[in-house]
């Protein structure tokens, strides 16, 4: 919880609390559509109805809460929503990693595995701390950044290719030449055209 008072409450009844809620995120932000529904159920009633999915944490962050609610915020996330009741000190924080290997053909290694093992090792941080002040870690399975490690965290890990670039020569051609839909069928209704490998993949390659 990030407390928020207004010092004129007999002023400013409207805002005189004004708590925000951090829910730790799954590895990889995984959900079920019955939690998410719970949760914005939960929060409309407990709490203002705003909701941040996700905040630069990676957490869900869920806006504006009075001081009474939030034990009953807690007992609902921990006893109906099978939700761990944590905290983040000013130490280690919630680490945030991609989909990696459960759904992207992109990932150079198990980043929901790495993420799970560090967030283990260093939990205990939280109580004996060895970081300077608040630390994050992010993890983003390969270049693309889809976590954004870099700029959200104090130790990035970004997987690379560590290999010779391979190519499927056979593959290549068959989606050029029709064979193989592109973009795995999505938007299969609309006609793009041929392909045009000189103008979608030659032209576009920043080396020449």
């Amino acid at each position: 919880v990030i407390s928020a008072l207004c010092d004129q409450p007999e002023k400013y009844p409207g805002v005189a609390h004004f708590h925000t809620v951090r829910v730790a995120q799954p590895s990889g932000m995984f959900y079920k559509t019955e939690f998410l529904r719970q949760l914005c159920d939960l929060w409309e009633l407990r709490g203002s109805g705003l909701t941040n999915t996700h905040g630069a944490t990676g957490d869900i962050v869920l806006l504006g809460t009075t001081t009474p609610q939030l034990e009953e915020i807690f007992f609902e996330l921990t006893h109906n929503m099978n939700n761990d009741l944590g905290g983040s000190g000013s130490n280690l924080r919630t680490p945030a990693c991609c989909l990696g290997e459960s759904r992207c053909e992109y990932a150079c290694y198990d980043s929901q595995e790495l993420c799970y093992q560090l967030t283990q090792e260093y939990l205990d941080e939280l109580h004996r701390p060895a970081f300077p002040y608040k630390f994050k870690f992010k993890f983003d399975g390969c270049s693309l950044g889809c976590v954004a490690s870099i700029a959200r965290s104090d130790m990035s890990f970004i997987g690379t290719w560590r290999d010779e670039i391979r190519v499927d020569q056979k593959t290549v051609a068959a989606y050029v030449g029709g064979e193989i839909a592109p973009n795995a069928g999505a938007h299969a209704g609309r006609d793009w055209g041929k392909f045009d490998i000189q103008k979608e993949v030659v032209d576009l390659c920043p080396s020449g």
